[in-house]
């Protein structure tokens, strides 16, 4: 089975989009890695001063992950972009699900959000 790992804009933006991407995934036959470090990342921003719309979006993430199940993975890295890129140059059979425009440079296989679906490039 192929794995598919996720990084916190990603996550966020399918929370934005109304898309229940647990399911999506799973239909695709795919199984989702998160990182530690996005986990970290969204409690950070669930307990940060920015915006309430922000801080909101990251506690649903977080009880949205809380309900489901994935893999957890440590990235040893705790700058989250630099830790993905490290990883996949490790694992090239991954999938990255991201929204960051350098971090889809530097993979090949990435999973996008197109409208309300998800598409594999």
């Amino acid at each position: 089975m192929k794995k598919v790992l996720l990084d916190t804009n990603f996550i966020l933006s399918c929370l934005r989009k109304k898309i229940d991407f647990f399911e999506e995934i799973k239909f695709m036959g795919l199984k989702i890695i998160i990182p530690n470090q996005v986990i970290n990342e969204l409690k950070k921003i669930s307990q940060s001063k920015k915006k309430l719309r922000f801080r909101e979006e990251a506690k649903l993430a977080l009880i949205l992950l809380s309900r489901n199940s994935f893999e957890k993975i440590d990235l040893e890295n705790n700058y989250v972009d630099k830790g993905i890129v490290k990883f996949i140059e490790k694992n090239p059979n991954y999938i990255i699900a991201t929204l960051d425009a350098e971090l889809k440079k530097k993979v090949k296989s990435k999973l996008v959000i197109r409208g309300k679906k998800l598409e594999i490039l």
